[in-house]
């Protein structure tokens, strides 16, 4: 084959006994679904071979093979010049003379590409470089190189982007193996454990219940909320995110940051779910007295910005009971803060 040839399709676990097919080019790019999401994987080598149990087959004969097929793979012979307004080059310092791709997924036209470049300059993508460049990052030792970003998905949140889904090819350089590389990048969040000591003696734990389609449940947790812009005020976020969600004001200068007690090579953040999210938290406790009408006010008290999509409800829970009465993360990472902070006396007992 070579590069003015068209797209044939290629269509996996065939009952055809054939050996094996080899295919000479320059240069090809694979496009392919997993789970309704599209990859792309561009490559410039001199041929392959295509295993037993693939076969390549022109259209006309491949619909009615289409009931042996669990994986269909285009394969797309193109000119470098044809993918180039569709990448980027980025040099890292810690790798000065291997540049790194940053190309659009399979399936985003040229007009679609502006986000990606909108995605590269996102306080997001250059969170993510630095965390892989930082002291403890996967670059810093040098074993390590970063090969290609492929960028599939970008949801903007207004005029910002909120959301950035991207698949990185980070290679091992002893073994030649790739790390596994997904990527949902929503950067930096902040959640705050409110204490309520009310007069009876008891103390509350303030909860919001929300509906959260990723879980396809109705979830108790903590006032929680991502950073908006790239100032890095963590403080005066979960500030502002406990008025929005709850509607009470709180103070900054008695905001006690329990991250901050972590290990320095931590740097002092929690990451929920570092197997597929980058997401960075910074966990906040705020004790304050009240009575109870205050604790009869809040409970079930509807709050949240609806134009934004937020139908929330204030729950208050007895904080001896806490850590039995829901299954968010934030919940329970704030307990095991916070009790242990008590227990090394970085802060009072309650």
């Amino acid at each position: 084959m070579n590069t003015s040839q068209r797209t044939r399709t290629i269509y996996g676990l065939t009952k055809k006994p054939i050996k094996a097919l080899h295919v000479q080019f320059r240069h090809v790019e694979v496009l392919f679904t997993f789970h309704h999401l599209p990859f792309r994987v561009v490559s410039s080598m001199s041929g392959f071979t295509l295993p037993a149990r693939l076969f390549l087959a022109y259209p006309s004969r491949a619909l009615h093979r289409l009931h042996h097929s669990k994986l269909m793979l285009y394969c797309k012979m193109s000119s470098s010049s044809s993918s180039s307004s569709l990448t980027h080059s980025i040099t890292l310092p810690s790798q000065p003379t291997e540049p790194v791709n940053v190309a659009a997924a399979a399936g985003v036209s040229a007009s679609d590409f502006r986000r990606v470049e909108n995605a590269i300059d996102s306080s997001l993508f250059k969170n993510w470089l630095r965390n892989l460049e930082s002291e403890t990052g996967i670059l810093a030792d040098g074993t390590m190189t970063l090969k290609e970003v492929i960028i599939q998905g970008v949801d903007m949140f207004g005029e910002r982007i909120g959301f950035l889904k991207f698949k990185a090819d980070i290679l091992d350089k002893e073994s030649g193996h790739k790390v596994p590389g997904i990527v949902f990048a929503r950067g930096p969040a902040v959640a705050v454990l409110i204490l309520l000591e009310s007069d009876d003696g008891e103390t509350y734990a303030v909860l919001t219940e929300q509906v959260r389609v990723p879980t396809g449940k109705v979830v108790l947790e903590l006032p929680a909320g991502m950073l908006d812009d790239d100032e890095g005020d963590f403080v005066g976020t979960a500030v502002r995110e406990v008025e929005e969600e709850i509607g009470i004001k709180l103070k900054k200068e008695d905001m006690v940051d329990l991250t901050a007690f972590l290990d320095p090579s931590t740097g002092h953040r929690i990451f929920p779910s570092p197997g597929g999210c980058d997401e960075e938290m910074s966990v906040f406790l705020y004790r304050l007295q009240v009575e109870q009408e205050t604790i009869k006010q809040l409970q079930g008290k509807e709050t949240g910005l609806r134009e934004h999509g937020e139908f929330i409800k204030v729950r208050l829970v007895p904080y001896r009971e806490l850590w039995r009465k829901t299954a968010d993360a934030k919940v329970l990472m704030s307990i095991g803060l916070y009790e242990m902070a008590q227990r090394v006396g970085l802060v009072p007992m309650h």
